[in-house]
């Protein structure tokens, strides 16, 4: 199939936040990462300049909001701004991982709701359109008063999941909140379903009460959408260990992982975090972690984006099996 001409010239640029990811996927759109200076002022002021000329390009921006958040949200939206300024066709706001995700409602008196405030910062920058990859909560999406490409990451977990060959798998969420996901998985592994109950007790320790669904003798599978303490997922393995779970894998999207999350890791009955390069993931000494590449993903959609093609065939995971959660 011949791809229509988009007048308009692609470029990919990124900021500091996963150089790497950025790079994988220029190189697999078939274009040099634009060359553009993103440093900061003495006092921590971020600055950019776009070395290259993006007059009426097609300009993706990659920039997932991953620790330091703020600093990398803020540096988001100056090089967004500098690109309208530029005279940039449309610029596409990348963000592989959306942080303040889960400020996306007032669950208390007298608290924001971020995630609309950062979606409305994007807009007033200069975006024209994002995409993005599994977000924490999917009516994220209707925040924005722009275009949304949401990807799933599950084609690519699927794919390797494939290569483990797990016998009688039974999908587990480790939240109540990670119902819809767990059961996609669930349908395209043919596997069981189950739920673990949790109840928090701060905003980085939670405890695992109880259990839904069958998972005694059985392999489980642990899906949720991010991590960062790791608190939810090692609190619900040992409960399934608790309750005769043979071997324990977690399929997480974004790993964000901090110190508290790697000394409960290495103590943890999970025989392998599986996630992706959507941030930049530590090795942790001790710790089976495998790291999927999202480039290809992100780099068809972003190609498609370019010449005005449809992305919904991104969520195909094969056998005509479509993941949608």
């Amino acid at each position: 199939m011949s791809r229509s001409t988009f007048a308009n010239q692609l470029q990919v640029f990124t900021g500091s936040a996963n150089k790497e990811l950025a790079q994988a996927i220029a190189d697999f759109v078939g274009v040099p990462l634009g060359n553009v200076t993103v440093s900061a002022f003495p006092d921590g002021e971020s600055f950019v300049k776009y070395e290259d000329n993006i007059r009426g390009n097609d300009v993706f921006i990659v920039q997932p909001t991953c620790p330091p958040t703020n600093h990398h949200l803020m540096e988001l939206f100056i090089m967004i701004d500098a690109a309208r300024r530029a005279s940039a066709a449309r610029i596409t706001a990348v963000i592989p991982f959306f942080g303040y995700a889960r400020q996306d409602r007032k669950d208390q008196p007298r608290v924001p709701i971020t995630a609309k405030l950062v979606a409305n910062l994007l807009t007033t920058a200069g975006a024209d359109r994002v995409l993005t990859m599994d977000l924490h909560a999917q009516q994220i999406q209707g925040f924005f008063d722009i275009p949304v490409d949401h990807l799933y990451a599950a084609p690519v977990f699927y794919k390797y999941l494939l290569t483990k060959k797990p016998e009688n798998l039974t999908v587990v969420t480790p939240d109540v909140g990670g119902m819809k996901m767990a059961a996609a998985y669930s349908q395209v592994l043919n596997a069981g379903l189950a739920i673990v109950a949790k109840r928090r007790i701060s905003a980085t320790e939670t405890e695992a009460i109880n259990i839904v669904g069958d998972v005694a003798d059985r392999d489980i599978l642990l899906v949720d959408d991010m991590t960062e303490t790791a608190g939810t997922l090692t609190s619900a393995a040992k409960i399934l260990t608790a309750n005769g779970a043979k071997t324990i894998y977690a399929a997480v999207s974004h790993a964000i992982l901090n110190e508290k999350a790697e000394s409960r890791l290495k103590t943890s009955p999970i025989k392998e975090l599986i996630t992706t390069n959507s941030t930049p993931v530590p090795q942790i000494p001790g710790v089976n972690i495998t790291v999927l590449n999202v480039a290809e993903l992100l780099g068809e959609a972003i190609k498609r984006i370019h010449y005005g093609e449809s992305v919904s065939s991104l969520f195909n995971v094969g056998n005509g099996k479509k993941m949608g959660f």
